[in-house]
This record gives structure tokens, sequence and C-alpha cells, in this order.
């Protein structure tokens, strides 16, 4: 029987992504790394990041990328977390006309494409979260 995959192990759960907080600096980042990006210090934790945040900016992608098997046209943009983490993400709205600077916005996990064994391969997206 297919089951839900994720695209890469370690990015998202159910409800928000997977991120680091470093244990000197005491930022954030996503995805998560084993060093921190911002002081190099090693012991980087993964923490859950909050599911909800604010758009940043956006676009709409008509065209597949070289290598990629799921539908277009599809969003794409920047959702600024509470935690101070931009998130290159897709987007499950792909109007832009539907979308504004600000808007609230919400984790959501979405099928991106069945692979080989009949698998749902799913990501992770944001999707307006009710009025700006």
């Amino acid at each position: 029987m297919p089951d839900r995959v994720p695209v890469h192990d370690g990015l998202f759960a159910d409800d928000h992504l997977i991120g680091g907080r470093c244990g000197r600096c005491r930022r954030y980042v996503f995805p998560r790394a084993r060093s921190c990006p911002y002081c190099g210090a090693d012991d980087v934790e993964p923490v859950a990041l909050s599911p909800t945040g604010v758009l940043w900016g956006w676009t709409t992608v008509t065209a597949a990328p070289p290598g990629y098997q799921g539908d277009v046209p599809f969003g794409f943009g920047v959702v600024e977390l509470p935690e101070g983490v931009r998130v290159i993400t897709r987007l499950t709205e792909s109007d832009v006309d539907a979308l504004e600077s600000g808007m609230p916005m919400r984790t959501t996990i979405v099928p991106l494409h069945t692979d080989d064994d009949g698998n749902t391969v799913v990501t992770y997206a944001f999707a307006p979260d009710g009025p700006s």
C-alpha cells in the first residue's frame, strides 16, 4: 500500500518546520545546520519553529524547474516566522493578486508528486491564514 513520504527527512513535522537554535548565540536557523551560520558554534539543537508567520515576498512559478516533478503553476515566496527566520517556501496560493505583504500565513503539508513506488511525496508550504 502506498505511503506519504517527505521530500526530505528532518525538514518538517505535521504542522511546523523543524529548525535549529544555536546554543551560543541563541539565533534560529532553517533548515537546521550542523554549525551556526551566524557565530560558527557547533551546538545547534533541533527546535519546532512557529507554524505561523507573515508573507514577506512572493511570485508565481509557471515553468517547472529542472528535475521538478510537481504541478505548475505554484506560489513561491518568503515567509518570516516570529523567531526572525525568513523561509523560502512554496505557497498554496499561486494567484499573486490574492497575496499581500504582511499577510498571515500558516504551515501546511501538501502533496508534491508520486514517486516510482506509488508513494505520495509531500512537502511543506505556507497557506494564507485569515485576513491580514
